[in-house]
């Protein structure tokens, strides 16, 4: 077999593969070979048809078999003589074609840059530190409090934070627009769910009150259509319920899976479960500074292979998320380009930190981070069980403790500041993009 490669870009090669004539009717040969054995051919019992009559029946088909899986497997042998590291299907151009002519064709392809990751000791890293206190528990429970609130019918007026539920019906110009009425509907005064005006209008109200209200759709309102126009809702109040905070008693203790410890035990499960949350947003803020530093000091570049391949993964991820059933293939690549491109930028820096440094998956590590993940369950000896039976799971598992021990080599080499600051300043989500 003869092989010769042109490199046409850093990443792009033009293979010149020519396979000799003589393996093509080997090929060709045993294949009419196999057809004979089970061709039903009338006149003839299964396995004596001369080969003359299955030659002049089959062989055209059977040689183009033949071609197509040589092409295939010619491919493989020649990138793995060449050494090439292919990063998606080639483009196959056949030169010659011919019976009883070598096979010769040229395939274009990708393949993984070669690179080395420099520079991390120019990558800058705050590392924040912060302890959960019980003010922070405190808080917490309030806010747990205030997601479980319920609403008790009262006889007064309407005041900010109260639940009314109300029929309104909407117009534009004294004609009623489509989506501007509903009944039954509960809103919470000062949730700022309705347009600026309308739950103001509403602070004052009672129960079996009609009121008119005047207000203007903001200039950037999702509908164009009404955007910065004024508008006139007739609105009914049915009813007006002020909020109750549920007790911290064991009824409440037990919608959160704690029965038993009392007050103690509910503060001791929630301090747990901050702590928690505490160290993966200082984690992964830490992270993303790591990943967008090996970006900004190693300029990779990327083949148009695998990024088509990651905004593939993009739109299934998308049309899951949002639901419908749309083909992800409609939608538009340029919305996920950019965010592929980064995604897998940072799939090649890890993979070559991960070379470079020699790191393997710390199974100590492994063990930790399951563990971890099982104590949120009531039963996390089967947790960790399953993942350990589960060998793609595991896999999984495996690649985020890699990916955790590319940050921790990272940092070994990069310019580390700490600053102390408050849990609530700790897990608050970061301004920039996280990395994937």
């Amino acid at each position: 077999m003869q092989v010769s490669v042109e490199t046409t870009s850093s990443i792009e090669r033009r293979m010149t593969v020519g396979v000799p004539a003589e393996r093509i009717e080997t090929e060709v040969n045993k294949r009419l070979q196999q057809t004979a054995r089970r061709a039903k051919i009338p006149g003839f019992r299964p396995g004596k048809v001369p080969m003359n009559i299955i030659r002049q029946r089959y062989e055209d088909s059977a040689r183009q078999e033949v071609l197509g899986d040589l092409i295939q497997s010619s491919f493989y042998e020649a990138v793995v003589q060449e050494k090439l590291n292919p990063a998606g299907a080639p483009s196959v151009e056949p030169k010659a074609f011919e019976k009883g002519q070598a096979l010769e064709y040229v395939a274009t392809f990708e393949v993984f840059p070669e690179f080395e990751v420099t520079g991390l000791e120019s990558i800058a890293v705050e590392r924040l530190q912060a302890e959960v206190t019980g003010a922070d528990v405190d808080n917490m429970l309030d806010i747990l409090r205030k997601q479980n609130t319920r609403f008790e019918v009262v006889e007064r007026a309407a005041e900010n934070g109260d639940q009314l539920n109300i029929d309104f019906v909407g117009t534009v110009d004294g004609e009623v627009f489509a989506g501007g009425s509903a009944k039954g509907t509960p809103l919470v005064l000062g949730s700022g769910r309705m347009i600026p005006g309308f739950e103001e209008g509403l602070v004052g109200a009672k129960a079996g009150e009609e009121r008119v209200l005047s207000v203007t759709f903001p200039e950037d309102y999702q509908n164009l259509d009404l955007a910065g126009k004024a508008a006139e809702f007739a609105v009914t109040v049915n009813s007006v319920a002020a909020p109750q905070l549920p007790e911290l008693n064991d009824d409440f203790f037990a919608l959160f899976g704690v029965k038993e410890g009392g007050l103690e035990g509910f503060r001791a499960e929630v301090r747990k479960n901050m702590e928690r949350e505490l160290r993966q947003a200082i984690k992964s803020k830490v992270k993303s500074q790591v990943m967008d530093g090996l970006l900004a000091a190693n300029s990779v570049e990327v083949p148009k292979a695998l990024v088509g391949n990651e905004v593939n993964r993009l739109r299934v991820q998308a049309v899951q998320q949002f639901g419908g059933s749309i083909d992800p293939q409609q939608l538009p690549a340029e919305l996920f380009e950019e965010q592929a491109k980064r995604r897998v930028q940072l799939g090649l820096l890890v993979a070559e930190v991960v070379k470079q440094f020699e790191i393997k998956a710390d199974e100590e590590r492994v063990r930790a981070l399951i563990e971890e993940m099982a104590a949120a369950y009531q039963e996390p000896e089967q947790v960790v069980a399953w993942y350990y039976k589960n060998a793609q799971q595991l896999d999984e598992v495996r690649s985020v403790v890699l990916e955790e021990q590319v940050v921790d080599t990272v940092l070994q080499k990069a310019n580390v500041t700490d600053k102390q600051v408050s849990y609530e300043e700790a897990v608050k989500p970061a301004q920039a993009p996280q990395a994937e």
